[in-house]
């Protein structure tokens, strides 16, 4: 319902295109994509943790590639050779395939993945380099004078 039109801003701007382009994906988010649940938390100050619930998924059969600021977890189920020759009734467990991507901001890193329980933890941190820390400058106090040029003595005037 809602659409922006950013050629104004791209005929004035420059640098911005990551921006632009993430307004767009925004903006083209398809609400039916709910499959698999997932939840995103804050675990630190610089620390989050992504959920994804993938129950009936091991972790032969899920993927997690990050690509630049993008982080993509896949899980394609493989088809099971059980023993039983039951027949299903009702099948509520979905196991079909899919794809969750995640935009990642700048200088967050993913540190590990755990499975338990039919939960995917993807544990993220943010690390902001040192050069692009705030740091404090010293300001020296100043307790002498200006120095002033003053010329030789003992040079005798002409006259």
């Amino acid at each position: 319902m809602r659409t922006f039109d950013l050629t104004p801003l791209h005929r004035s701007t420059v640098g911005f295109d990551r921006l632009f382009s993430l307004l767009d994906q925004v903006n083209s988010v398809d609400t039916s994509a709910t499959y698999p649940p997932y939840n995103i938390e804050r675990t630190g100050e610089n620390a989050y943790r992504i959920t994804v619930a993938v129950a009936g998924f091991t972790e032969n059969d899920l993927s997690i590639e990050v690509k630049e600021n993008g982080l993509s977890i896949r899980g394609d189920r493989k088809a099971e050779t059980s023993g039983t020759s039951g027949e299903v009734l009702y099948q509520g467990i979905a196991a079909r395939a899919f794809e969750r991507r995640f935009q990642l901001a700048d200088h967050v890193e993913v540190r590990g993945a755990s499975l338990a329980n039919g939960l995917l933890h993807v544990d993220l941190v943010r690390e902001i380099p040192e050069a692009m820390k705030p740091r404090t400058i010293p300001i020296a106090a100043g307790t002498s004078a200006p120095r002033s040029i003053e010329a030789k003595t003992g040079e005798a005037k002409a006259a």
